[in-house]
């Protein structure tokens, strides 16, 4: 196994860099999903590059959490780094082929992955591969995210960061009662954006519902026996821009969201209640002087991954 990924890139938090025939001592599966297709606004543009900054950026990070009971993840799961897909920029087809393709590999595995984007995109062909690997299961979805990416396509392409949701409302595989689109906030939505949800059976949870609970992890916990109803497993997917721009200043902006301690609260309680596999997507360094966002994306990880440890423990 060698030290990079390639160039000078070097696996997620210290990952093992393998393939999957070389994996089969490790728990957990980091890939990246550099892909960035239609869908951009003004400069922000560069997602693509998301996969490689979260790597450089994790080099700096332990596994421990103090916060959490003093729990060292690297203690309890190894991990190992897969690389990218290798999408082909300007195909879109193609490139969901692909990703579903290494998807279905991964998910074959049986170990608990972990997708870095990429835009929004990626999070159908992900899922559309785990159904692939589980023909006759249901799945429940926990989406975190300022907006519901449901339209039913961009401009005749239905393959966009705006419209993953929509293509998963029309998956006999997707339980849609069970999937819950959570953080739903500001004018970048569309006004038929909640009315797509609502006819599909999709249910929301703004802003409001999260900063107004009395109890955070109870409010998770609910949201998670929602999104496990009726279903065999539950996916998470997180959008940066689910975070206030404050704590997110290399996602779009958007002011009025979560911040970092709600979201990485949220990710853990659900996590530690069993989730099958994760993405973050979203994040854009070329916006992030400081790269703000791809650090916070190691953070987001090893608490997702210190609920998964708890899960297994239960």
């Amino acid at each position: 196994m060698g030290e990079m990924i390639y160039g000078n890139t070097p696996p997620f938090l210290g990952a093992k860099n393998g393939t999957v025939e070389e994996i089969e001592d490790v728990d957990v599966i980091v890939y990246g999903v550099p892909w960035e297709g239609a869908v951009t606004w003004g400069d922000y543009t560069g997602c693509e590059l998301g996969p490689k900054v979260m790597r450089l950026s994790s080099g700096r990070y332990s596994g421990y959490l103090p916060e959490l009971n003093h729990i060292d993840v690297f203690e309890h799961l190894q991990l190992a780094d897969l690389g990218d897909v290798d999408v082909v920029p300007a195909d879109v087809d193609e490139s969901m082929r692909r990703i579903q393709a290494f998807a279905k590999g991964v998910w074959k595995t049986g170990k608990f992955p972990l997708a870095l984007g990429g835009d929004h995109g990626i999070t159908y062909p992900i899922v559309a591969g785990l159904a692939e690997q589980h023909p006759g299961k249901k799945i429940g979805i926990l989406h975190l995210d300022a907006h519901y990416d449901n339209m039913p396509h961009h401009e005749g392409a239905k393959y966009a960061r705006s419209t993953p949701f929509a293509r998963l409302y029309e998956h006999e595989s997707v339980r849609n009662e069970s999937l819950l689109h959570i953080g739903i906030h500001g004018p970048r939505n569309k006004p038929e954006t909640g009315k797509y949800a609502q006819q599909s059976g999709a249910k929301t949870f703004t802003i409001n519902d999260i900063k107004e609970a009395s109890d955070l992890r109870a409010f998770a916990a609910n949201l998670y026996e929602k999104a496990a109803e009726d279903v065999d497993m539950v996916y998470l997917s997180i959008c940066s821009d689910v975070l206030d721009v404050a704590f997110n200043p290399g996602g779009p902006i958007d002011t009025n969201g979560l911040s970092s301690y709600e979201l990485l609260t949220l990710v853990h309680e659900f996590a530690s209640r069993g989730i099958v596999g994760m993405d973050f997507v979203e994040v854009y360094p070329q916006q992030d002087t400081n790269n703000v966002s791809s650090h916070f994306a190691s953070t987001l990880a090893l608490y997702a991954l210190a609920g998964h440890v708890k899960a297994l423990q239960s």
